[in-house]
């Protein structure tokens, strides 16, 4: 039998023959979505299932309500300007136990505090951190550079430091779709300024500490006592 004799759809195409399909909307959206691993924008999403941008944005929202409204042990979450598939919290300790096997490496209290700082006070130098915490924090940044936590996000102006910013795998993990969600507690940290001039400035001399009364009367007495002296 030939080749030409042969059905069409059975014949293998490569990805140079592949046709745009008019695939379900649903359907394609959790499969792409299945595979995804970082948060993917609804115009990403329209690209790989082939359908209106808008049409995608409402099915996103449409399946996110389907899930919850089945309970399901996922959901689907809008996080750092995407869309991915979560474990739904009720559930999640299966998963973690499963998963981590009770060897989940978590933060510091020294990481989780300058984390908060480089969160609420962005972009942020390293000796400004300190400043705020009141220890060297070169390591724990280093940490939470290689955790992909925060970033360098350019150099300051005026000393040349490099300044560091939150990522928005930091967004992920926070389940925060931007930093405007952040809890309110930026007023309760101390303003750049205030903390610059009392971490760098500098040492004050030590005052003498003032001699007695009764010794300074003894000394005016001598001295008059010498004068007459002289005289």
């Amino acid at each position: 039998m030939s080749d030409a004799s042969l059905p069409q759809r059975n014949l293998p195409r490569g990805p140079h023959e592949l046709e745009l399909e008019m695939l379900e909307l649903r359907p394609a959206l959790e499969a792409v979505l299945m595979v995804a691993d970082q948060p993917l924008d609804h115009l990403t999403l329209a690209q790989a299932v082939g359908h209106p941008p808008t049409d995608v944005e409402d099915a996103l929202a449409a399946l996110a309500a389907e899930y919850d409204e089945q309970e399901r042990g996922f959901e689907l979450r809008s996080i750092a300007g995407g869309w991915r598939f979560y474990t739904r919290e009720t559930v999640a300790a299966a998963v973690e136990r499963f998963v981590l096997d009770g060897q989940q490496a978590r933060l510091t209290q020294a990481a989780l505090e300058t984390l908060a700082v480089v969160a609420y006070r962005q972009p942020i130098s390293r000796s400004r951190i300190s400043a705020i915490r009141g220890v060297n924090v070169d390591g724990v940044v280093r940490t939470l550079v290689s955790r992909g936590l925060i970033e360098e996000a350019g150099t300051d102006a005026e000393s040349g430091a490099i300044l560091y910013r939150s990522t928005s795998y930091f967004l992920e993990r926070m389940g925060l779709g931007s930093l405007d969600e952040l809890p309110e507690i930026a007023p309760m940290l101390p303003e750049l300024d205030e903390v610059e001039d009392d971490f760098f400035a500098p040492a004050k001399p030590p005052v003498a500490e003032a001699e007695p009364a009764t010794t300074a009367a003894a000394d005016d007495d001598a001295a008059t006592d010498d004068a007459a002296t002289h005289d």
